[in-house]
């Protein structure tokens, strides 16, 4: 797999450098794709604070872009933004050149993109782009560290502002995203359980607080349902409840539902993060490729500080080598 190294200022080579201290999945072969002098010099920052146990550089595999000026850690800027794209660019090209498998992005800072001249909503956007794919979906996928039930959330929208969600969502697209979501399940159930969590509170109440479900989002599930006989489909549930099973299982209860559709970020993003902050992993579906990442930032106030914890990265990796 490749491994893209992120943004320079951020955590990202600290949480590498901790997992890949760690036993790695046999057979494993990563290549790192950053700026070796950056990561030689971020070690032996570590080490003096005590960060342990790390990954040295002189023994792992980098392809090596310069940066082309000195960043700071913490702090956004250009040179940082500019650097983590080309670091991306560069990971994705090996994967489509058929060099490996599966990629996996340590966390970029959109500000710092868009400070270098580089106008994404983010790493999504940007791979989509280079594979030539309209649109790239984002599912957060977990494993419960009690009883192994997977949590699998799909985010029909992504990184766009709040109101604009009624307006991209639309049947084509609940659709699609619903075949994106029942593929990924397959790999674990073949007759999978998928819910679909409403769009506005108590689902829209018979249309009191909202009308998105009743002029169109339940017929849409209905007919789809219809041509998946064999998938138990749920929804739309009112979001404030969609997940109190989910919440359940990964406490090793009875196993929820194999797959959750959310209907634009934060809905999905703030039950997979209150349950499963160090576990889960962000998974691009849609590309041509197996693409994952830690489900947290660039941590910009503990950058340099060596107390970022790298469970999130350590499951990146799992989940790019046993899903890639």
């Amino acid at each position: 797999m490749v491994l893209a190294l992120g943004d320079p200022a951020g955590i990202g080579a600290e949480v590498t450098l901790k997992a890949l201290a760690r036993p790695q999945p046999p057979g494993a072969e990563i290549t790192l794709v950053g700026c070796r002098q950056w990561l030689e010099e971020s070690y032996i920052q570590l080490k003096r604070q005590g960060a342990a146990p790390l990954a040295d550089p002189a023994d792992l595999k980098v392809e090596t872009l310069p940066l082309a000026a000195a960043v700071r850690c913490g702090h956004s800027d250009a040179a940082a933004g500019a650097a983590s794209f080309r670091w991306l660019t560069r990971a994705a090209e090996l994967v489509l050149e058929g060099a490996a498998d599966a990629l996996v992005t340590a966390p970029i800072a959109k500000a710092s993109w868009h400070l270098a001249g580089h106008d994404y909503p983010g790493q999504t956007e940007r791979l989509a782009e280079l594979c030539g794919v309209p649109r790239a979906s984002m599912l957060f996928t977990a494993l419960s560290p009690m009883g192994g039930w997977r949590l699998n959330t799909l985010l029909a929208t992504t990184h766009i502002p709040l109101a604009q969600v009624p307006q991209q969502l639309n049947p084509e697209l609940v659709r699609a995203q619903l075949e994106r979501l029942l593929a990924f399940c397959r790999r674990f159930s073949e007759r999978p359980h998928l819910v679909v969590a409403g769009l506005n509170p108590h689902a829209g109440e018979a249309g009191r607080l909202g009308r998105e479900e009743e002029d169109w989002l339940r017929d849409c599930l209905a007919g789809w349902s219809h041509q998946h006989p064999e998938v138990r489909l749920e929804g739309p549930l009112p979001p404030d409840t969609c997940w109190l099973e989910a919440a359940a299982a990964w406490r090793g209860g009875r196993p929820a539902a194999d797959g959750y559709l959310a209907l634009y970020h934060d809905q999905g993003l703030i039950p997979v993060k209150l349950l499963a902050f160090d576990a889960a992993v962000n998974t691009t579906l849609g590309l041509p490729f197996l693409r994952t990442s830690p489900d947290h930032g660039t941590a910009f106030g503990i950058a340099g500080r060596g107390v970022a914890r790298a469970e999130s990265m350590v499951a990146a990796i799992e989940a790019a080598w046993h899903l890639g």
